[in-house]
């Protein structure tokens, strides 16, 4: 898992303490501050900063490469983050992906095509996300945006803002939180029992597609319907 800074790198640990078998190890891209800004995503998800980090996973052991980042991935378009996987994989001679190609993985896996989303980012940030969502003919309900300044700033939400941030008025049939920052894997169940609809985390699909890369395909009864199906 390539993860820019240090927010919620502790969510891998716990979903390898949850999927048994499974290793998560996190790679970090990025030192310095994670600002929810276009300009600063579009650096995180440079070839600069990913090619390196792709091609020390594959010589660490990896069987595939993940970059843990929804809007340092989503902010480059539809083309610019496949691309961005190619990178990657030319890197690291693996298969690889971002956390936004994995919500549309997950989305297509389990065949939903409208959703609403609960977003961290300013409304400039997130409106990079609807685009990439329509572009894949995935419908968006309702977005909301929460103006989080930054990654750090979101790692530290507690489990009641956490909640407060999701909401609990969603009209369609999944539920998008798109930012590896916040900590979410040990509110999912909880989530999907009280919304009843799908809730698919950042975190959660980037595990679940670099998993399904690397091969496995396991399942488990505690991480919502997407790890369940």
């Amino acid at each position: 898992m390539l993860y820019p800074g240090h927010s919620a790198e502790d969510e891998f640990p716990a979903l390898e303490g949850i999927l048994e078998g499974v290793h998560l190890p996190v790679r970090h891209t990025w030192e310095g501050p994670t600002d929810h800004t276009v300009a600063a995503l579009r650096e995180l998800g440079s070839a600069e900063q990913l090619a390196p980090a792709a091609r020390a996973a594959a010589d660490a052991g990896a069987r595939s490469v993940v970059w843990a980042c929804t809007s340092g991935s989503f902010v480059h378009g539809p083309d610019g983050m496949r691309e961005q996987a190619g990178w990657m994989a030319e890197a690291s001679g693996l298969p690889s992906t971002s956390t936004s190609l994995a919500f549309l993985a997950a989305l297509e896996h389990l065949g939903i095509g409208e959703v609403s989303v609960a977003a961290t980012y300013p409304a400039e940030v997130a409106a990079h996300l609807t685009a990439v969502l329509a572009a894949a003919g995935v419908r968006v309900t309702a977005i909301a945006t929460h103006d989080v300044p930054s990654g750090e700033d979101a790692g530290r939400l507690s489990p009641d803002q956490v909640r407060a941030l999701i909401g609990t008025e969603h009209d369609a049939p999944a539920v998008l939180v798109p930012d590896t920052a916040l900590h979410t894997v040990g509110l999912i169940s909880e989530l999907e029992a009280t919304l009843g609809r799908t809730v698919l985390t950042a975190n959660l699909v980037s595990a679940w597609h670099g998993l399904r890369l690397a091969g496995w395909r396991g399942h488990s009864d505690r991480l919502g319907r997407l790890f369940r199906d």
